[in-house]
């Protein structure tokens, strides 16, 4: 039996995703405690384990995200690149949610482009 994979949401640059958090889309940050921790903080973004994504974004269920509003919501994801926030995506999209996309380049190209980050914080 064949499996066909499971769809990727559209890749955004990240001016666009910032735009789209901008106004009012779901900003979720799927990378690792040790990246975050490494790299630095988005601080309009909710963190969202990858291994808690069903139960984040399970509309209605305790548990689920309080800034959940429905499946139709506008949701942007971000990872340190493609291949951590794509699974997540895929799932999302599986799960009946319409307005998914990442962020091409991840982390580092928002970082890049200058929209709004804080500072790793510095090992005392």
């Amino acid at each position: 039996m064949i499996q066909t994979p499971l769809p990727e949401a559209p890749l955004v640059d990240a001016e666009t995703a910032g735009r789209a958090v901008a106004g009012g889309a779901l900003f979720v940050d799927v990378r690792s405690d040790a990246g975050r921790a490494a790299h630095g903080e988005l601080p309009q973004a909710v963190v969202v384990a990858k291994t808690e994504v069903g139960r984040a974004f399970a509309v209605g269920e305790p548990g689920a995200l309080e800034q959940l509003t429905g499946k139709d919501q506008e949701i942007v994801v971000i990872c340190g690149s493609p291949a951590g926030s794509g699974p997540v995506t895929a799932e999302l999209l599986a799960a009946g949610f319409r307005d998914v996309v990442q962020v091409d380049g991840g982390f580092p190209a928002w970082k890049a482009a200058g929209l709004a980050t804080e500072e790793p914080a510095q090992a005392g």
